[in-house]
């Protein structure tokens, strides 16, 4: 399996609990499509929010920088309107999509503000916006050792390329000229099985950028491993679901 069929494996878990079900939820509503309105969702990975989108009558458009993620995509829904592109460079005209959604995919981008330019370029004038993603400063871990989680969160939030981005989305919205700015903050609770390989992940990217020991990260990770097996884990991951117009 490569490691992108390993992650969409595992966003397909996380993505199918009823918090994250239920946040995707109201990012639709915060779109406020009408109905048969083009939306693109960018950084759309396997396709799950281009269907959703277009159960709910929309002209969805998925887009991702991934040519494999977008042939997993198109390998699950064949009807979709797919497409591999930039962030930075979007397949659209300008003013083509009255919706604009990015979900945890601005913390992977240097300067948010470039696509940024770019949803205001794609959208047309009176078009939504709506930006989702978590603070990588902010996983809250239960833990015997809270001072190794501390290094361990910390770690892997300066491994990310942008941590702090979605603590950003409104004044970035500002500067980008996007009116009727709001925030709103969701923290979801993850107990189940879900939460073993994420934070085995979380680990192991700590270990990678030389925070703990290949040591620290097999004990942390094997307290996670039992916790997990005996119903004991808990993950809080708080997200922020911004949303503006474009004037």
């Amino acid at each position: 399996m490569s490691a992108k069929e390993s992650l969409a494996r595992l966003l397909d878990d996380v993505d199918a609990t009823p918090e994250a079900t239920a946040l995707r939820a109201r990012s639709y509503d915060l779109l406020a499509l009408p109905d048969g309105a083009a939306v693109v969702d960018v950084g759309c990975g396997a396709g799950r929010a281009v269907g959703e989108l277009a159960a709910r009558g929309a002209r969805a458009i998925g887009v991702d920088v991934s040519a494999e993620m977008i042939a997993l995509a198109r390998s699950r829904s064949p009807e979709s309107d797919l497409r591999i592109g930039d962030a930075r460079a979007l397949p659209l005209a300008d003013g083509e999509v009255a919706g604009y959604r990015a979900d945890k995919v601005f913390h992977e981008l240097p300067d948010p503000a470039e696509p940024l330019e770019e949803a205001r370029r794609v959208l047309a004038p009176g078009g939504r916006i709506v930006l989702l993603g978590q603070d990588w400063d902010g996983f809250i871990v239960d833990s015997a050792d809270p001072a190794l989680t501390r290094a361990i969160v910390h770690a892997r939030a300066d491994a990310v390329t942008n941590p702090w981005a979605a603590r950003r989305f409104r004044n970035l919205l500002l500067d980008t000229g996007f009116t009727d700015v709001t925030v709103e903050a969701h923290t979801g609770v993850l107990t189940g099985g879900v939460v073993q390989p994420m934070l085995t992940r979380l680990a192991a990217g700590a270990r990678a950028a030389g925070a703990i020991s290949p040591e620290q990260e097999a004990a942390w990770t094997a307290e996670q491993r039992e916790r997990a097996r005996t119903g004991r884990a808990f993950l809080a991951l708080p997200m922020f679901v911004a949303a503006a117009r474009r004037p």
